[in-house]
C-alpha cells in the first residue's frame, strides 16, 4: 500500500499531538511539520523524526493530507491555499471565523474532490459512539463543559473555544432547525467572554441548555439527554454512559419503581488518533469524513448566533 504523505501546519500544544499521531500510522509518511517558530518546529520535528519548516507553502506540492492547527484567524487563508494545492485537509475547530469563509472552503473542496474534515474531537469519544441505537428523539438536553483557566484559546469567546464541541454534538443529535436562541455570558479573566450559557429551542420542540466555562476550579464534561423512553447521562471525562429506562427488565433503580439502569464504562481511548485515522481512511476510501465541512459550518453558524446575543 502506498503511504499517504502528510504534514502538520502549526505544532503548538495541540498540533504536536497531531504530529505524533501521524508519525504512529504505518500507512502514512509524515513529510514535515510547520510552525512560525523555527525553534518549535525543529523541536517537534526531532521528536517525531521528520523535517521542520516555517513556511507551509514549501510543503504543499509534496503532501497529500494536511492537518491545520493554527489560530482561528488563520484557518481560512491556510486552508484555502492547501485546498487550491490539491491537499485533503483536517482543519481544527472552529472551522473559520465566518460562515462565508466556511462556505468558500466547502465549495473549494467539493470542486476539487477533496476530503475536508473538521476537528470536532468529541465525536470520537467512545461514550458518544455508544449512543448509536440508543438515541431516538431527544426532548431536552443539558450539557456542562467546565475547565480551569488557560491562556490558550482566549483569542475567542468560550463559545467558540469550548461550547462549540457541545454545539456540534447536539446538532448531530437533533434532526431539526433552530427556532430560538437565548444566551448570556461574561468575561472574567480574559477580554473575551469566559463563561456562557445558551438555551436553544428547536423547531421540533426539543430544548437544549448549554453551559461552558473556562474559569472553573474543576474540569467537568457532561451531557444529559431526556427522551420519551429513556434518560441518558454521559460523562466524557470518566468515559461512562448511564441509561435509565422505563419497564425494560434491566437492573432496578432503588426508589424508582418500574425504572431500570444500564451503565457502561470504556477503557482509556485515543480520540485524536481515532479522528486522524478516520480522516486518513476517508482519503484512502474516497468517502465522506465523519465530521464534514457542512457540519463544521453549522456548528460555527450557531456559535456565532449565540455569541451575537451575549
Amino acid at each position: 500500500m502506498n503511504k499517504l504523505r502528510a504534514a502538520v501546519i502549526g505544532v503548538g500544544y495541540l498540533g504536536r499531538f497531531h504530529a505524533q499521531k501521524y508519525a504512529s500510522l504505518e500507512d502514512v509518511d509524515l513529510v514535515g511539520v510547520v510552525d512560525a517558530s523555527r525553534e518549535r518546529a525543529e523541536e517537534v520535528a526531532a521528536e517525531v523524526g521528520t523535517a521542520a519548516f516555517t513556511d507551509y507553502r514549501q510543503l504543499l506540492d509534496s503532501v497529500d493530507v494536511v492537518s491545520i492547527v493554527v489560530p482561528t484567524q488563520y484557518h481560512y487563508p491556510v486552508a484555502k491555499e492547501c485546498l487550491e494545492a490539491g491537499c485533503h485537509i483536517l482543519l481544527e475547530k472552529p472551522i473559520t471565523q465566518s460562515v462565508e469563509e466556511a462556505d468558500h472552503l466547502i465549495r473549494l473542496a467539493e470542486d476539487r474532490g477533496l476530503v475536508f474534515q473538521v476537528g470536532h474531537l468529541e465525536r470520537f469519544n467512545p461514550a458518544v459512539l455508544a449512543l448509536e441505537g440508543v438515541l431516538k428523539n431527544p426532548l431536552f438536553i443539558e450539557s456542562h463543559r467546565l475547565a480551569p483557566f488557560k491562556t490558550r484559546g482566549t483569542d475567542v469567546t468560550v463559545v467558540l473555544d469550548l461550547m462549540i464541541h457541545d454545539i456540534d454534538i447536539i446538532l448531530s443529535m437533533v434532526p431539526s432547525a433552530i427556532k430560538l436562541v437565548n444566551s448570556m455570558g461574561v468575561p472574567v479573566l480574559s477580554e473575551e467572554v469566559d463563561i456562557a450559557n445558551a438555551r436553544l429551542q428547536f423547531e421540533n420542540g426539543c430544548v437544549a441548555n448549554v453551559t461552558a466555562s473556562r474559569v472553573s476550579r474543576d474540569a467537568v464534561r457532561k451531557i444529559r439527554i431526556f427522551q420519551s423512553d429513556a434518560y441518558i447521562s454521559i460523562d466524557y471525562q470518566a468515559r461512562k454512559i448511564s441509561i435509565f429506562r422505563k419497564d425494560d427488565g434491566g437492573v432496578p433503580v432503588p426508589g424508582l419503581p418500574n425504572v431500570s439502569m444500564e451503565e457502561k464504562s470504556f477503557e482509556q481511548s485515543d480520540a485524536l488518533l481515532a479522528e486522524i485515522r478516520a480522516f486518513v481512511d476517508a482519503v484512502r476510501d474516497g468517502t465522506a469524513p465523519v465530521v464534514t465541512g457542512e457540519d463544521g459550518k453549522r456548528a460555527l453558524e450557531l456559535a456565532l448566533q449565540i455569541n451575537g446575543k451575549l
